[in-house]
């Protein structure tokens, strides 16, 4: 290799760190905890309400339902030595079937507050992708991820994320 290829050689490596030093200066990455949003943002937080608001009806009835077979198996349980053969037969179906409407009805009560919590974290995830976008957008950012292993607090944009969800109405 001769002397002046070995010194536009050296240029063009110097060139090259150069370039790729500048654009991972340039290239900015965030973070947003879509945990912190669901517990902190108002939107989250009028969701949740609004779904302890349409369940807790339920929800009460499910709890009054479950004393009830409570105070029922206790009472059986006391009553038992006292009772005919065919008493206690009888009283042991109405528990289980009573038991069997008390965990129907529990599940369906599952199932429905499931949906519906999914339905409402949904909306409040597509609010908060929308603000993500609008914060990467204004900032520059070039990536921003929502789940990371480790992630170095100086990327996390969560607060800002929050600020600008709770300032949208």
């Amino acid at each position: 290799m001769t002397y002046l290829t070995r010194h536009v050689l050296v240029f063009l490596l110097g060139a090259l760190a150069s370039v790729a030093q500048v654009q991972a200066q340039e290239f900015r990455v965030g973070f947003v905890n879509t945990d912190r949003i669901f517990r902190e943002a108002n939107s989250a937080k009028q969701a949740q309400g609004k779904l302890e608001q349409e369940f807790s009806r339920r929800e009460k009835e499910l709890n009054d339902l479950g004393a009830a077979l409570k105070t029922a198996s206790e009472r059986f349980e006391r009553e038992a030595p006292t009772l005919t053969e065919q008493q206690r037969g009888q009283r042991q179906k109405a528990l289980i079937d009573q038991d069997r409407e008390f965990q129907r009805k529990r599940r369906e009560f599952q199932e429905d507050l499931n949906a519906r919590k999914n339905e409402e974290l949904q909306q409040v995830l597509d609010r908060a992708n929308r603000v993500v976008r609008q914060v990467a957008e204004q900032e520059k950012y070039d990536l921003i991820l929502q789940e990371a292993v480790y992630i170095n607090p100086k990327h996390d944009i969560t607060d800002k994320v929050i600020r600008a969800l709770n300032a949208v109405r």
